[in-house]
């Protein structure tokens, strides 16, 4: 989607020339998951962990995204697919840049993930999508931002996995569930960005883990 009266302005240097210089390969890594699922909390540790090891990694969460670039849209149906494509289309930039851009989103609906995965797969870029599958019981124990606390109280309306639904990824390229160590989750998703990272050890493990995060 493109307004009108605008042409695309090429830059003097192609993609391949900016990876070079940054001696890595752009990508996104996008989180989904119900909210307090832990999407953020395994997110900043794989931006952690990519910029200690001398990548270049930039975390896109939702809620940062909604003070600026998003900050304009609400919760509704129309608003939240603004959201995810925004985030699409910023990610997708960060990604061209040579950046691993991580994205941690709600992203409730199948359609938008799925669009934001065919941009980057239309510009031949990366796209490694992590599906967070912690039940709603565990979310709203969790609950750190009170947000289901207040859904229940009927002073928050179009929570997702409340009255809001949440349309499960169908197939993503990784699925964390249940309990185990954030660090467990982090090299999991490494292996699915990078695939040679799980032939340097013994075996290949199932992309699948129990990743409990507040």
């Amino acid at each position: 989607m493109a307004s009108a009266n605008v042409t695309w302005h090429e830059s003097a240097v192609d993609r391949a020339e900016r990876w070079q210089a940054l001696g890595q390969r752009g990508a996104t890594i996008w989180f989904t998951g119900l909210p307090a699922s832990g999407k953020s909390t395994i997110a900043a540790a794989v931006e952690a962990r990519l910029v200690r090891e001398g990548r270049s990694a930039y975390r896109l969460d939702g809620d940062n995204l909604r003070h600026g670039v998003c900050g304009d849209l609400g919760f509704s149906h129309d608003d939240r697919d603004e959201n995810v494509r925004r985030c699409g289309e910023v990610a997708r930039l960060f990604a061209d840049a040579g950046t691993v851009a991580i994205v941690s989103v709600v992203s409730p609906f199948e359609a938008g993930r799925r669009a934001a995965r065919a941009l980057h797969e239309r510009d031949g870029l990366r796209f490694v999508e992590v599906f967070v599958n912690t039940p709603v019981e565990e979310c709203m124990r969790r609950d750190p931002k009170g947000l289901y606390a207040r859904a229940a109280a009927g002073e928050l309306k179009g929570m997702t996995g409340v009255d809001a639904p949440y349309e499960k990824p169908v197939a993503p390229d990784v699925e964390l569930t249940g309990s185990s160590e954030v660090a467990d989750a982090v090299e999991l998703v490494l292996r699915a960005l990078d695939p040679t990272r799980a032939a340097r050890g013994t075996r290949r493990e199932p992309q699948t883990s129990h990743a409990s995060a507040p």
